[in-house]
Formats: C-alpha cells, sequence, structure tokens
C-alpha cells in the first residue's frame, strides 16, 4: 500500500502511460508492417556482408574470458560484496570482455563490418530501431505480466532497488542496464556467436537465428520465466542483425526495452516490510 493509503495508485500512473504509450506505437508499427507486405516490400532491406573471419574456437575464448572474468571478480571480493558493488563489477565485466573479444578478434583479421559496428546507412539505425521496438515492447510487456503472474520475476536490479533509492541507485542501474548489458549482449550473441552459426549453417540463416536466440534466452534462467518473452524478442534482433550484418539496430532496440524496464522498476512502490516475527 501507498504512503496515500490507496493501493499501488500512485504507482499505477507511470505503468498506465507506459501501457498507452506502447499499444498506440505498436498499432501504428503494425500498420506500417501490414502496408509493406501488402507492397511486396521487405520489412528489413537485406545489405550484403561478407562471412566473419572467425571460428567456434573464438566463440569458446570469448566465453572462456567472460567466465575467467567472473571468477577473478569473485575472488577478489574476499567478503560478500554489496549489490550495489554486484552491479558495478558486472558492468566492469562486460564492458572488459566486449573490448577484449573486440581485441582478440581484430588479431584475427575483423574489421569494423565484420564485427557488426558499421551502419547500415542512411538513417537505417534509428528507422530499425524505432520500428523494432514499437513492433515489440507492447506485445513483449503483455507476455512478460502473464508469465510473471505465475513466476515472480526474479533480477538483482529488483532486489536492490527494493532496498536503495537515489541518483546513485539509479546510475548504476542505468549505466548496467541501458548501456553495458545491450552492447555486451548484442556483440555477442548476435555478432560473435551468430556470426560464427551463419558461416556454419550457411544457406540456413534462419537456424543460425534460432540457436542463438535460443542461447541469449537461457542465459537469463533464473530470472522467473523472463527467458520465454525474452526468446522472441532475440528472434526480431537476430533477424535484423543478420539481414544488415550490423548489431547497431540490434543494440539501440535492445537499450531502449530496457531502460522501459528501468522506468518501471525506478518507478515501482518500495515495499512494504510486514510485522517481525
Amino acid at each position: 500500500m501507498t504512503a496515500g493509503g490507496e493501493p499501488g495508485l500512485e504507482a499505477s500512473w507511470p505503468a498506465a502511460a507506459v501501457f498507452v504509450g506502447t499499444l498506440v506505437a505498436f498499432l501504428r508499427a503494425a500498420t506500417v508492417v501490414v502496408g509493406r507486405l501488402r507492397r511486396g516490400e521487405p520489412l528489413v532491406v537485406e545489405r550484403p556482408h561478407a562471412a566473419v573471419p572467425w571460428d567456434l574456437g573464438d566463440v569458446g575464448v570469448i566465453v572462456a574470458a567472460y567466465v575467467w572474468g567472473a571468477g577473478l571478480l569473485e575472488w577478489l571480493s574476499a567478503k560478500p560484496i554489496t549489490l550495489f558493488d554486484g552491479l558495478v563489477n558486472n558492468a566492469t565485466l562486460n564492458v572488459a570482455v566486449l573490448l577484449a573479444g573486440i581485441a582478440w578478434l581484430s588479431a584475427r583479421g575483423a574489421d569494423a563490418a565484420a564485427l557488426g559496428f558499421r551502419s547500415p546507412g542512411n538513417g537505417e539505425v534509428f528507422r530499425l530501431a524505432v520500428g523494432g521496438l514499437a513492433l515489440v515492447q507492447f506485445p513483449l510487456l503483455l507476455a512478460a505480466a502473464a508469465v510473471n503472474a505465475i513466476v515472480p520475476y526474479e533480477h538483482p536490479i529488483l532486489e536492490f532497488l527494493d532496498n536503495a533509492r537515489g541518483p546513485a541507485a539509479a546510475l548504476v542501474v542505468i549505466v548496467s542496464a541501458v548501456v553495458t548489458a545491450p552492447l555486451a549482449e548484442e556483440f555477442f550473441f548476435r555478432r560473435v556467436l551468430q556470426g560464427w552459426l551463419e558461416k556454419r549453417f550457411v544457406g540456413q540463416p534462419g537456424m543460425a537465428v534460432l540457436i542463438a536466440s535460443a542461447a541469449f534466452a537461457a542465459a537469463h534462467v533464473g530470472q522467473g520465466l523472463a527467458f520465454l518473452p525474452l526468446f522472441p524478442l532475440a528472434i526480431v534482433l537476430g533477424v535484423i542483425t543478420q539481414r544488415t550484418g550490423s548489431i547497431l539496430p540490434a543494440v539501440l532496440i535492445h537499450a531502449l526495452f530496457n531502460a522501459v524496464g528501468v522506468f518501471l522498476m525506478l518507478t515501482r512502490p518500495l515495499p512494504v516490510p510486514g510485522p517481525a516475527g
């Protein structure tokens, strides 16, 4: 119950605003999609790009770097760390592995285009990001609400925000969820892993997208049933990346998608502790 006595009244306004806004955006995006399909136009213009120069061993090196880095951070923390420190460590690890992965693959002959950092051009990054987000945000919010009713969503950020509010808490959450996570995850799942899978399954791009999307969803197991709505999101991100050869639209969609979630987290009411005993 909120301070005013009405159960969840204040907290419902941000959620209602998001609901209405994403619904309007979805209806608009759906109209555009139907129109393009009727005219026989592709939803995402395919831009030819060369196969990536790395192989499965390179994918394994980057995975090993992440596991080693996580173990090193845990070893350096001689005592249990706070959730704040945990979020900072995770953001640092994401950035470190991202930079190490770029350096490793560059040494293997990858340029900016192969790494997925080349823009599709002509404003395509923003067009695809805005259109893609509008198309997926509303239905995935509904799906997330449905699965959350079955198994409550669990995430360290939720626990952290239940115990800390303020500029510092908001900043570390935004940096972790809206900046470092989209960059690191899209680079690994949509470019490093999916890029290699596209080379492995020549002529079967759908297989590469499905496997990489399943791996992305599996990486979020343990957060309630969040992996279920994340799977179709990953497919959309994978298709856009596969057709453009760039991870920039996927990074922006992922960041904006997470930003909506962070906004809802930051505006939810603090839990009221029950009576002792």
